[in-house]
């Protein structure tokens, strides 16, 4: 895969940037309420994200230019995607602990490697699949403790449920994120950004036919702030493609559950429990040998084209 400004380290930081707005995005969610259907949440997710996005844009000096596209089959494909991803993932949010939802939606960054190998033909090298494998081994170490699909009602019960929905999200999002790779490479960022939010505040309005809640103006303001920082988080995300592939970025989905600990701390008084440390320091130190391997391999790189380039 070419990039016009390959660096994998700038592509990480815009990563690990989107990850933290995006945990302040679910906080805000979590605390909104459960009495909240999805397709609402959606609505008001994308269209504060709105926002956001035409400040930025007309900041830039983008705005106008953003409305233009040359692939929106593609953009409906990602907004399809996106907000049926978004809708689980809400859905298993308010229905689970903070931190199960977080630790069950690492399995997107994992799904969105396997994806990116077998869809896009990306090089996945050996040490980094490894890292990916120590990653999710400690997913599971702090994954497993917490998750309620055993208890007395089964797969029936309401964290089953939510569980699953995670599930559901976590794939469709993998799925998702390749559809972005896939329109960086022909459409500018400010078009995917402003197109995805227009197309999923569309189609999760839809579901207003089906019922909607009554928001107090709490209610109303958390989920305008949790909209807010997901316009925030979708620019960071989108950009962060433009310099890395998906394999080396996605494991860096990973940090949100430092983040996510912390938030479930101090607004829901949960402590982490020696497990979520254990798992979190595992899928901490694979990402760091992420970048360590990536450093190196661009020291390879760079050594190889001195070598090949003609001297006087």
């Amino acid at each position: 895969m070419a990039f016009a400004d390959p660096n994998p380290l700038r592509g990480i930081v815009l990563k690990v940037c989107s990850v933290t707005v995006f945990v302040a995005m679910q906080t805000c969610i979590k605390l909104a309420g459960s009495g909240i259907p999805p397709g609402q949440i959606s609505f008001h997710r994308s269209a504060f994200a709105i926002v956001p996005i035409l400040v930025y844009l007309a900041w830039r000096g983008e705005l106008r230019q953003a409305f233009q596209t040359d692939n929106p089959v593609g953009h409906v494909k990602r907004g399809l995607l996106g907000v049926c991803a978004m809708g689980a993932g809400f859905y298993g949010l308010v229905h689970l602990p903070l931190p199960d939802a977080i630790a069950i939606g690492y399995a997107m960054p994992l799904i969105a490697v396997v994806f990116a190998a077998v869809f896009l033909k990306e090089t996945v090298r050996l040490y980094r699949w490894t890292a990916v494998v120590i990653g999710l081994v400690g997913v599971l170490i702090i994954s497993l403790p917490k998750l309620s699909l055993f208890g007395e009602e089964g797969f029936g019960s309401e964290a089953a449920v939510g569980a699953l929905a995670v599930l559901v999200s976590a794939i469709l999002g993998a799925g998702a994120m390749l559809q972005v790779r896939q329109l960086v490479r022909e459409e500018k960022t400010s078009t995917i950004v402003l197109f995805f939010s227009l197309t999923a505040a569309l189609l999760s309005a839809l579901t207003w036919f089906f019922g909607w809640a009554d928001l107090s103006w709490q209610g109303l303001g958390l989920l305008a702030l949790a909209g807010f920082f997901g316009g925030l988080g979708q620019i960071f995300l989108t950009e962060s493609y433009r310099f890395a592939d998906v394999s080396t970025i996605a494991p860096f989905e990973y940090c949100s559950i430092i983040l996510g600990s912390i938030a479930a701390y101090l607004l829901f008084s949960e402590v982490p429990t020696m497990t979520t440390l254990t798992g979190a320091a595992i899928v901490v130190a694979a990402g760091i040998f992420i970048i360590y391997r990536e450093h190196q391999l661009g020291l390879e790189r760079r050594a190889a084209r001195k070598a090949s380039t003609p001297q006087g």
